[in-house]
This record gives C-alpha cells, sequence and structure tokens, in this order.
C-alpha cells in the first residue's frame, strides 16, 4: 500500500489548517478580553493568522516542530511499509516547505535538511484488532516543548504531596513557570503515574484530545475544569502581555505507578496546537 500521498497531505493539513477546536477556544478567549487590551490585540492576530495560513496553505507557524507519529494498524501489516511512508512523506513535505528543516544532530549541530534523523520523525506504531488504519499527527513547538517538566512527589518545595492537591500544584507551577515563553494561550497535558518515560508521553497522548471534551473519568473531570479556571486567573494572558486567556483548555491522563514513584509530568502546548488525525479503510481515506 502506498501511504506516501495520504501521509503528505496529513502532514500539510496538520502544518497549514489548525483544527476546528482551536480556533472556537481561541475566539472564545478574545471575546472575553477588553476591548483594545494586547490580550485582545494579541488573539485577533493569532486568528488572522490561521485564516491567513489556512488560505495560503502555508504553515501557521515558522517553527513546524517536532514530528510525533502515532498509528495504529490491522494485525500482520508489515511495519517497515508505514514507517517507510512516513519518511517519504516527511522528505517531500519539507521540499514543499509544510515543514521547516528541524532535525539536527545533537553532538555536530548538523541539519540534515529533509526532518529526517535519529527518531526523527517520532514514530509510534501499535497493532489493534480492527480492520483500518489510524495516523495521528502532532507537530510540537520548540517553544513549548522547553516548557514541558516532570515533578517528582512529594515535593517540599512546592509543598505538594502524593495526592491530587499535590498533582494541582505541579500544574499551576508548570504554568507559572512558562509565563508567555510557550506562546500563550496554550493547552496543558498531564501524565499522573507511571514511570519517567510513559508518565511523559502519556502528557503528551493528552494533547490529541479535543479542547472541548471531557474527561470520562469524573474525578479527573473535575480536576482539568478546576485546573482551567485557576490557571486563566494567573493574569499570563496571550504571549504574556496579561489576560483572562493563559490556556485553552487542561487534559490530564492517569496510568499506574510503582508504590516508590509518584510522578506528575506536564506538557504544554501553544496555541498553534497541531494535531490531526487520518483514517484508511478500504481504501477510504477521511481527515478529521
Amino acid at each position: 500500500m502506498d501511504f506516501v500521498d495520504p501521509i503528505l497531505e496529513l502532514i500539510r493539513r496538520t502544518s497549514t489548517d489548525l483544527s476546528p477546536d482551536v480556533v472556537d477556544a481561541i475566539t472564545r478567549g478574545k471575546d472575553k478580553e477588553a476591548q483594545g487590551s494586547n490580550a485582545r490585540n494579541t488573539l485577533d492576530k493569532i486568528l488572522e493568522n490561521i485564516e491567513l495560513a489556512r488560505k495560503k496553505s502555508a504553515p501557521i507557524c515558522q517553527d513546524t516542530g517536532f514530528h510525533i507519529h502515532y498509528v495504529h494498524y490491522p494485525k500482520g501489516y508489515p511495519q517497515n511499509e508505514i514507517i517507510d511512508g512516513i519518511k517519504k512523506a516527511t522528505i517531500k513535505a519539507s521540499e514543499l516547505y509544510y515543514l521547516r528543516p528541524n532535525a539536527v544532530h545533537p553532538i555536530t549541530g548538523k541539519n540534515s535538511g529533509n526532518n529526517i534523523g535519529m527518531r526523527f520523525p517520532n514514530i509510534h506504531l501499535e497493532e489493534w484488532d480492527k480492520d483500518h488504519f489510524e495516523f495521528r499527527l502532532m507537530l510540537k513547538g520548540g517553544g513549548s516543548e522547553n516548557c514541558g517538566i516532570q515533578y517528582t512527589l512529594p515535593d517540599t518545595s512546592l509543598g505538594a504531596g502524593r495526592d491530587l492537591e499535590g498533582v494541582k500544584k505541579c500544574i499551576v507551577d508548570a504554568v507559572f513557570k512558562a509565563q508567555g515563553k510557550g506562546c500563550a494561550p496554550g493547552i496543558v497535558g498531564c501524565g499522573i503515574g507511571g514511570d519517567r518515560t510513559t508518565s511523559l508521553e502519556l502528557s503528551k497522548l493528552m494533547l490529541f484530545r479535543k479542547v472541548d471534551d471531557k474527561n470520562e473519568d469524573e474525578t479527573l473531570s473535575a480536576v482539568e475544569d478546576e485546573m482551567y479556571g485557576k490557571l486563566n486567573e494567573l493574569n499570563i494572558g496571550p504571549m504574556g502581555f496579561g489576560g483572562k486567556t493563559t490556556v485553552l483548555g487542561v487534559k490530564i491522563g492517569t496510568y499506574h505507578r510503582h508504590p516508590a514513584t509518584f510522578y506528575v509530568s506536564v506538557s504544554y502546548m501553544c496555541w498553534a496546537c497541531r494535531r490531526r488525525v487520518m483514517t484508511l479503510k478500504g481504501g477510504v481515506l477521511q481527515y478529521d
């Protein structure tokens, strides 16, 4: 099966056309800000940028980020075909300027020029019982990635214990430290539990959720709502200029942990929350 063109279109849409739920959340934030304020003017410019990117099929942000792929595929399908399709589509997307060359060798500092390198793109493959493919792509900018943080509870510096109140203190601390550096307003993904690796991965997986969805866990849903309110009272605002719109949403997930550990990981996504889903079933493509 030739995945190159479908994945190329997935990359184009992800890079140039922000999901409607994110645009709606930014619009709602703008409506809360005072007329003539820096916050409202900033959100106006962000919305103009989004519309221009869509019309011109140009990247929403000059930093097209880390490329994170999660692929579910039917039992027995060769993984190498999927990986090959993603890499070829990535090279083509780079040539068409849907992606900026971002793959830099950590020792030599050399840019590969085509977004192909060691674990770049970052590809996660998982077999499932269904008869179709699901491709999820996230383009996560470097600025927002720098604002991610992992806590080990208890944390005496925060007065955070091994409970939900401790988790809340971690989330507030992470967003306060980000200030405007992560291109606020952002979306906060939080992973509770797991080991160091899975906790961080879970926090990023939370960013695939729609801004306006509801957590199936009633307890976590209540915490998400509470944190959304508290974080927007920090007065950090769009790009750190102050205002009522510091975050667009808070998404929390849990993994079982070891008795000796309690990790809380926070991933911060900038307002350019670029994530899309593509499904392929019976030769029929569908993009979210």
